[in-house]
């Protein structure tokens, strides 16, 4: 069982203005045993299995990309194309209070 790269990450949101790049099956798998058991849903067991099935060879790694694609649409998790990045930065002092 070895670590496969998706073609494309996905990206998800974790938080107010912030995404995760999601690019291989071991971040996947991270991600989903990471996510709150408290908002896990049909598609998030289905995404685990085929993550699973993918770091076994028994699906490719574009397949379980496409259960993650799927878990995070209906998790309302995925990163829309079309957002823009939120970055907080802490004020830098003697810079008026921006950071540079």
């Amino acid at each position: 069982m070895h670590d496969r790269m998706f073609f494309t990450p996905v990206a998800v949101s974790v938080g107010a203005g912030h995404k995760r790049m999601i690019a291989s099956l071991s971040g996947m798998h991270e991600f989903l045993t990471e996510f709150p058991p408290s908002r896990r849903r049909l598609s998030y067991g289905a995404a685990a299995k085929a993550c699973e099935a993918a770091r076994a060879g028994d699906i490719s790694a574009e397949s379980a990309r496409d259960a993650l694609i799927t878990f995070a649409v209906t998790a309302g998790i995925l990163w829309p194309a079309d957002q823009p990045i939120v970055s907080v930065k802490p004020a830098a002092r003697g810079h008026s209070g921006f950071a540079g």
